[in-house]
């Protein structure tokens, strides 16, 4: 499915997002993150050993709100599976994330020998609020 305009601009603008996944019980778990979209997938990073990355190794499926930080009730929430984690350029993505978020040239609150994941989340179903 394709990304609507407002959640592309949303995804491309300096606004928080939720992301859940799935525990082994199928309970959700939650986690605000930074977000960014390449025009098709929304995309997040995070690091390996976390809870995220564990749930989505185990269940692909997600659910995503991204909302506009001027107006909270625009907003655009997805619902999706992850196509991709891959820690190649995520060292880079997590700059470029601080830097929009932070204003920041470098991820500051990066950890000895962490490594980071970029996280590709491909929509099924987007529901759009306000736009």
């Amino acid at each position: 499915m394709d990304l609507p305009e407002l959640a592309k601009q949303l995804a491309k603008g300096k606004n928080f997002a939720t992301v859940a996944t799935l525990m082994p019980d199928g309970s959700p778990q939650a986690s605000v993150v930074w977000v960014d979209t390449d025009g098709t997938h929304i995309i997040f990073n995070t690091a390996e050993g976390r809870i995220k990355p564990r749930n989505i190794g185990r269940d692909p499926r997600v659910a995503l709100a991204v909302y506009d930080q001027e107006m909270p009730y625009r907003q655009a929430m997805i619902r999706g599976r992850v196509v991709e984690m891959t820690e190649k350029g995520a060292d880079e993505h997590i700059d470029g994330l601080a830097k929009k978020y932070l204003g920041v040239d470098k991820y500051p609150y990066r950890q000895p020998g962490e490594k980071r994941v970029i996280v590709k989340i491909l929509p099924d179903k987007v529901g759009i609020m306000g736009g």
